[in-house]
């Protein structure tokens, strides 16, 4: 089976890597569709690889199949000797054109025994495309029929092999067809949707990959057949996909459009050099109109290509950034029906949940829809928990957790009754203390340019003395409390209110930054035990973790180790996933878990890449790493970041 190694990832989309005899596939991966016969295939698939950097192709092995010329060259030199093409080939078994033209000529065994022949590095099995908008009952049909030939077919292919995922729009389906898929694939391939791409049913296409992707493995690579427009790369790298097909490149071509990340142009209409790409500087492309036919298309194509990787190349990226959700909402302004679709994805929140990053390194706004991002919901879903049976709030404008403002806030009156204050911010009413929590710390968002240069302490004092100046003792300074009511909050937030006052008794400080004023640790007597990072989540050092350990029940907060990784982990070397025997299931990626053996003693601190359910599935990679460890007398604590 196919070993997917996780290298970087923003919730559900990942950057990873898996080995073909080929060669390595590095995802999200742009597969364009080559023509097994090269006079049908405008840009060569040697140029493919040197001149756009795409080292993997997808090609038809029913095609090559069904045509005598192009069958007996593949018998004789392969599927890479008739391409010409070095690189790891996967190729597709006539599931499109049985469903195109209504039956193929050949059947599911005699396909799959043709693509081992040939050398195809992942072959794919004859499915049942499964339309739509057919009934339950026809859609269950071909669901089993093709479970179970993907049985046949593992039990025939020796190398990696591809199963669609089918089952319509129902979710019933979709999920059996997702878990026997995972059983049985080394690629997932979610078919059946390629009507929807054609009609930009992205709405009904959301929905059908939200009922499909949490039942897929996270061990396995997850195809999306049809992804071929640039503008919807982001949108399905959303959701997880690896691989990506795209005939697009030739396809609009042959119509004459361009292919933009922001949609399509034909270029008959184009005037002006709209585009400054390296081919488009060789020649502009109100030039290139004016070109001989097939010289016109190949110049067309070329560009669509260069456009796609260059996409591909963006999403990347912005995976790695932490920025895919923001990089979704700007392409979705493209076009209504890619807005339709990401309403739909959020409609489906919980399929995001499990992967979801305790947080990242900014949030930014792009519009009023920036709100309902997993993040969003998953943050006020925590805030409601941590509200509940407080007394009321009074309000607060928005300020800064420094202590040029929060001394000047009492949180007391004067006859000793507690006070609470809230702040309006663009997440809705939150507590005072929590203003540094992600996503709210480092959200942009037009509110707070709108503010920018209005707010100053003295307009502080002048609200507090307008909501009660008599009830309050101004003139005190309350740092200390405040200090005293983050270093609180903090661990109540992140570890529930019992765990909290047990780790309340080791008379807990705070500690500020010298540069910024920020809470930024949290220390016993002087003995450092938690840092706050930027997302404002604590984070312990070993003698945190120690802490911790005593005052959180099993399996909280805790990675089980491996014995065959002890030794490893309490020299402070990495968890890997093959030796993660288990994880809390709350714990989320990012977050930080102490890392115990069987018996639960402490080994060591870590932050985990992946999330609790994914730590069996993956056989290769870092599940955690590890970031603090029992150190020898020599060794020094790590250092406030502000600080260095």
């Amino acid at each position: 089976m196919v070993e997917f190694e996780l290298l970087d990832r923003d919730g559900l989309a990942r950057i990873g890597r898996f080995d073909t005899p080929h060669g390595r596939i590095e995802t999200p991966a742009l597969l364009p569709v080559v023509h097994p016969d090269p006079t049908r295939q405008p840009v060569s698939t040697s140029e493919i690889r040197r001149r756009f950097g795409l080292g993997t192709v997808i090609t038809s092995s029913y095609i090559t199949w069904r045509t005598p010329a192009l069958r007996g060259a593949a018998e004789r030199s392969g599927i890479h000797g008739l391409l010409d093409f070095d690189g790891p080939v996967m190729t597709d078994s006539g599931a499109f054109q049985q469903h195109a033209y209504g039956h193929v000529e050949v059947g599911p065994e005699e396909i799959l025994e043709f693509q081992n022949r040939i050398g195809s590095d992942i072959a794919t099995v004859l499915d049942v495309f499964v339309e739509p908008g057919v009934d339950h009952a026809e859609a269950e049909a071909g669901v089993g029929t093709t479970i179970e030939r993907a049985r046949a077919a593992r039990r025939a292919r020796p190398g990696l092999l591809a199963v669609p995922v089918q089952g319509g729009a129902f979710d019933d389906l979709r999920a059996r067809s997702a878990r026997e898929a995972s059983a049985l694939g080394d690629v997932l391939a979610i078919g059946g949707v390629v009507p929807l791409f054609e009609q930009y049913r992205f709405a009904e296409l959301a929905r059908t990959i939200a009922s499909t992707r949490p039942h897929l493995s996270p061990g396995r690579v997850v195809h999306l057949f049809g992804t071929g427009h640039p503008m919807t790369f982001a949108f399905a790298a959303l959701f997880g996909v690896d691989l990506f097909d795209s005939s697009a490149y030739h396809k609009f071509a042959r119509r004459g459009r361009l292919l933009f990340p922001e949609g399509s142009i034909a270029i008959d209409e184009l005037r002006e050099r709209t585009c400054r790409c390296a081919l488009c500087e060789e020649i502009p492309l109100p030039a290139v109109a004016k070109l001989e036919p097939a010289e016109r298309e190949r110049r067309i194509a070329e560009h669509n290509l260069l456009t796609s990787a260059a996409e591909m190349g963006v999403v990347r990226q912005a995976i790695r950034d932490g920025t895919l959700w923001e990089l979704v909402e700007r392409r979705a302004t493209a076009h209504p029906a890619l807005r339709a679709g990401l309403s739909a994805a959020r409609g489906r929140g919980e399929v995001f949940f499990p992967t979801e990053p305790a947080s990242r390194r900014a949030f930014r706004e792009t519009g009023p829809s920036s709100y309902d991002r997993p993040a969003v919901r998953l943050f006020r879903e925590r805030l409601a928990r941590y509200t509940r049976g407080l007394p009321p709030a009074r309000t607060l404008p928005r300020i800064a957790l420094s202590p040029d403002y929060l001394s000047r806030v009492p949180l007391a009156t004067r006859t000793g009754e507690p006070l609470r204050w809230e702040s309006e911010t663009s997440f809705g009413r939150v507590p005072v203390e929590l203003l540094e929590l992600y996503p709210i710390g480092p959200c942009l968002s037009s509110a707070e340019f709108e503010s920018m240069g209005r707010r100053t302490p003295s307009d502080l004092t002048a609200v507090l003395r307008a909501t009660g100046s008599e009830e309050f003792d101004l003139e005190r300074d309350w740092t200390e409390e405040w200090t005293d009511l983050e270093v609180r909050s903090r661990l109540l937030w992140q570890y529930g209110s019992p765990s909290a006052e047990a780790l309340a008794r080791h008379l807990l400080r705070g500690q500020r930054s010298r540069r910024t004023g920020r809470l930024r640790g949290i220390l016993a007597g002087d003995i450092p035990v938690f840092q706050i990072g930027n997302d404002g989540l604590p984070r312990p050092s070993f003698r945190g973790a120690e802490m911790l350990r005593a005052a959180l029940p099993p399996p909280r907060a805790r990675v089980i180790v491996h014995a065959d990784a002890i030794g490893f982990v309490r020299e402070g070397r990495s968890l890997f996933s093959r030796f993660a025997l288990g994880a809390d299931a709350d714990l989320r990626i990012g977050e930080t878990g102490i890392l115990v053996d069987a018996q639960d003693a402490l080994l060591a601190v870590g932050r985990l890449l992946l999330a609790p359910h994914e730590m069996s599935c993956l056989r290769r990679g870092v599940a955690v790493r590890v970031t603090a460890h029992a150190k020898r007398p020599h060794e020094p604590e790590e250092a406030d970041p502000d600080e260095a």
